[in-house]
């Protein structure tokens, strides 16, 4: 039997892409799941339990959570990257690195094929295809879900016929979880008009009529600490957010994007901890970056959270645009102040030895320290010099 290797995740389409490729294509398959932050231990077994019920080979676990991190998270906090001012890439970006490591994998089986379980509509097809074609080329890519357009119904009608037993009434919701945020896909996101109702979100809300404030502590960009209690990489401290965070309903929307392939989308997603951490990083960022570094920085961001979105990571601009992330984080230390409530959370302000906001050099609005109203009034000439000559020359030519 030929060896496939396929990305497996235990919901619906990979489910069904084990039987089709096992029964239908008589093919050995090898499952991996990539756990990018998504999962606990328990769940794991129950994915494993299951690929191994469905009939696979073999199945292995890849713990990816730090190297997911340290590869791309922390780049995008960096960046306070939000795609379309919405968005924290939380699928888009985790695809890239389980793509990385599923390839990875196909070397060590030693299989001549590997399989995902993408449809034909959406941007994960490309990431996956993309990655795999640069970075196992010559391995043959199947992709059931997308060469035989199913839908959701239709992969479920196939596998209650094979007797796979499986809760369907929540496979009614594509739901993809990581360490940086959930996507939760369903009939709703299929239109221009529609929310998720409350059961489809991952996270209950539990936290009605509550409120508290945290306090997160960033060392040169990288949470250090949160209320006081240190962390020993900073993805736990990302999770550790998310604990606190997501049972207030904070950081739910809808992204509506414009896809690779030239469609728009829906997607609805949740994302506390991103959404919590991106804005407070920002606020400190605010306080201590300079006008052109907060401009710049802004720019490359945006391309380089596009780029990213795109399935892009391997282009050597990346790396070149990380390292000005990277640079840019030295002043960027101190304590973000944060007021959580029901589904929405407040910026209270930070503290930090590098505050360029300080009252020694003036109060905004109200009086200067370090200058003169005479320094001021010969610096707006020169500053508009250019711009009074451009307009004398205009009106002199209109004579």
């Amino acid at each position: 039997m030929e060896k496939i290797v396929l990305g497996f995740s235990g919901g619906l389409d990979t489910t069904f892409c084990v039987k089709y490729l096992t029964l239908d294509k008589g093919l050995e398959v090898h499952s991996v799941i990539v756990n990018t932050g998504g999962f606990t231990e328990e769940e794991l077994k129950k994915v494993e339990a299951h690929a191994y019920a469905l009939g696979v080979k073999t199945h292995t676990t890849v713990d990816a959570v730090h190297g997911y991190y340290d590869s791309i998270v922390k780049y995008l906090i960096y960046g306070n990257v939000l795609k379309n001012n919405t968005y924290p890439l939380s699928v888009s970006a985790e695809r890239l690195s389980q793509a990385l490591h599923i390839a990875a994998h196909v070397k060590k089986v030693g299989a001549k094929m590997v399989a995902h379980g993408s449809t034909g509509a959406g941007n994960d097809q490309v990431r996956f295809d993309m990655i795999f074609q640069v970075m196992i080329p010559g391995i043959e890519i199947l992709t059931p879900i997308r060469d035989l357009q199913l839908s959701r119904e239709a992969e479920i009608a196939y596998l209650k016929e094979k007797g796979v037993d499986m809760n369907f009434e929540k496979a009614a919701y594509s739901i993809n979880k990581g360490l940086w945020g959930t996507s939760v896909g369903g009939k709703e996101t299929l239109h221009s008009k529609g929310m998720l109702p409350e059961h489809a979100w991952p996270t209950q809300m539990t936290k009605e009529g509550a409120s508290e404030e945290i306090v997160i502590s960033f060392e040169q960009g990288a949470i250090k600490k949160v209320n006081g209690q240190s962390f020993g990489h900073p993805t736990e401290a990302i999770q550790f957010i998310q604990s606190i965070a997501g049972p207030y309903g904070i950081g739910r929307d809808i992204h509506v994007g414009d896809t690779i392939i030239g469609i728009k989308g829906r997607v609805g997603f949740e994302a506390a901890a991103p959404m919590v951490i991106l804005k407070a990083h920002h606020a400190l960022e605010k306080h201590v970056l300079t006008k052109w570094q907060l401009s710049w920085k802004d720019q490359l961001a945006q391309f380089y959270g596009n780029w990213l979105h795109e399935g892009q990571i391997l282009d050597p601009v990346m790396r070149d645009i990380e390292a000005y992330l990277s640079n840019s984080q030295a002043q960027v230390t101190g304590d973000v102040f944060i007021q959580l409530n029901p589904y929405r959370f407040q910026i209270i302000g930070i503290e930090s030895p590098n505050d360029l906001m300080s009252a020694k050099f003036g109060k905004y609005g109200e009086m200067n320290t370090g200058w003169t109203g005479d320094d001021v009034r010969g610096f707006t000439k020169i500053f508009g010099n250019q711009t009074a000559i451009f307009h004398h020359i205009k009106e002199s030519n209109k004579q």
